[in-house]
């Protein structure tokens, strides 16, 4: 008899990247650590929208978010064209029971929801709620195979919360990432970040824990993946691999053994992936490929490219980018010519560059670099005579995409008025009814503190 289909557990978080332990960082996460030697990571897996709501939109419906009308955050106006988009939605009538669990931001709280066969309650992002919540729905009676969404707000910045402290990490024999200048405040803050992150592996292993003990092992898959990358400068709403670099790791039934993989995956995978898995066909508008034959060996890549999009996350900042093995391509689709500072969420270290002149600094319109020789993406190469063949190649391959994936951008800038979102420089983006904005502008301040 053929095996059943696998339950799906799907373990997300905020705000992650590749900054944990198994990624080879100094942040201590040792049961994601366990999981990963007993399942396969990818070393090279990327959002394809580095904001929360979009990036979740992408992996959950298969496509992008201009194609699945997710262009911004879901509390601020970003919406999906079709609930029907949805991963349950074609699970549920392949006979899964599916549930959500904490953290999704793929529906505004007053919106409708994605046809879950079941929410399950809890106080509200407590972490300890939502993992006794999985472990009671992971542990009842099944009857069909099961998909349990489970998202942690874990490792957002804890200074959302106006009720809770930051945690205090131990800042001393800390190192920031390499884009960031080593220093006592930038130290601090991803001190504060580690901490974070040691609760989050707490909170998964916890759920990881449960499905072992309740023997479902064997015939449960098990997703550990984050959005984006780190709430920090450059990192966040940055097409960059800093920004788009997501952990991606996969447990069970076709993922097994310890693997590490380094050609290039996206978020877009999944969908593709979970169908090829349970034996059913993917739907037709599904952008990504399936992870199996990656994972038996049977081809050496999936992807000569990967793409990624920003539209708006507190504010308005569109921009494409194509990156190979070798090469990213960045072009920016409107004009600003400075950093938008709304779109990094506040800390010490956005605070220590911006008190170093960092809201002055210039912004290319088009930017190339090599990432042989520039894997901080420091240097801009777009109009260095020597690479010129690769820059028109890469315009070319971009401009290919936008067209097949019908960007809304592509014949100027779409009528966005349904978008709340922060001014820059005191003043609203589509200045000159470029882009007409509602009349209601949400505003927190000098910086997002959003999701």
């Amino acid at each position: 008899m053929p095996d059943p289909p696998p339950n799906i557990v799907y373990l997300h978080s905020h705000d992650t990247g590749r900054y944990i332990q198994p990624y080879g960082y100094a942040v201590d996460t040792p049961r994601l650590q366990r999981f990963a030697e007993r399942g396969v990571l990818f070393r090279n897996a990327f959002t394809v929208n580095p904001t929360c709501s979009p990036s979740r939109a992408a992996l959950l419906c298969g496509t992008y978010p201009h194609e699945n009308g997710m262009i911004g955050l879901a509390h601020r106006g970003g919406r999906l064209n079709d609930l029907n988009d949805h991963l349950v939605a074609t699970l549920n009538p392949a006979g899964y029971h599916t549930a959500r669990v904490g953290v999704q931001h793929v529906a505004g709280r007053d919106d409708p929801q994605p046809p879950y066969t079941e929410f399950l309650d809890t106080d509200g992002h407590n972490a300890n709620s939502i993992v006794d919540a999985a472990h009671a729905f992971i542990n009842r009676p099944h009857d069909k195979p099961f998909f349990l969404a489970c998202g942690f707000f874990e490792t957002h910045r804890y200074s959302y919360w106006h009720d809770r402290d930051s945690p205090v990490g131990e800042p001393r024999y800390t190192r920031p990432p390499a884009c960031l200048p080593d220093s006592p405040r930038t130290r601090a803050d991803f001190a504060d970040y580690a901490v974070a992150a040691r609760k989050l592996d707490g909170h998964m292993g916890d759920v990881i824990d449960a499905i072992d003990n309740a023997g479902l092992a064997d015939n449960t898959l098990i997703l550990v993946t984050t959005d984006h990358g780190l709430a920090f400068p450059t990192m966040k709403c940055s097409l960059s691999d800093r920004g788009q670099g997501v952990m991606f790791m996969m447990r069970g039934p076709g993922f097994r053994g310890g693997q590490v993989l380094d050609p290039m995956v996206t978020h877009l995978d999944v969908f593709p992936t979970l169908c090829d898995l349970i034996g059913i066909d993917p739907p037709a508008r599904l952008r990504g490929e399936s992870l199996l034959p990656l994972v038996r060996g049977e081809v050496d890549r999936l992807h000569g490219a990967t793409f990624g999009t920003v539209n708006f996350h507190a504010a308005y900042e569109p921009k494409r980018s194509i990156r190979t093995d070798r090469y990213r391509y960045v072009k920016r689709l409107d004009t600003r010519d400075r950093p938008v500072l709304p779109n990094c969420d506040n800390g010490e270290s956005k605070q220590a560059l911006l008190d170093a002149g960092w809201a002055d600094h210039p912004q290319a319109p088009e930017s190339l670099y090599d990432l042989i020789f520039d894997p901080n993406e420091a240097n801009n190469l777009v109009d260095d005579p020597r690479y010129a063949d690769v820059v028109a190649d890469l315009r070319t391959r971009l401009d290919a995409w936008r067209r097949e994936t019908n960007d809304p951008w592509l014949n100027g800038e779409p009528d966005c008025s349904h978008m709340l979102v922060d001014p820059v420089d005191g003043v609203h983006p589509g200045v000159g009814d470029v882009v007409k904005f509602g009349g209601d502008v949400v505003k927190f301040g000098d910086a997002a503190v959003s999701s």
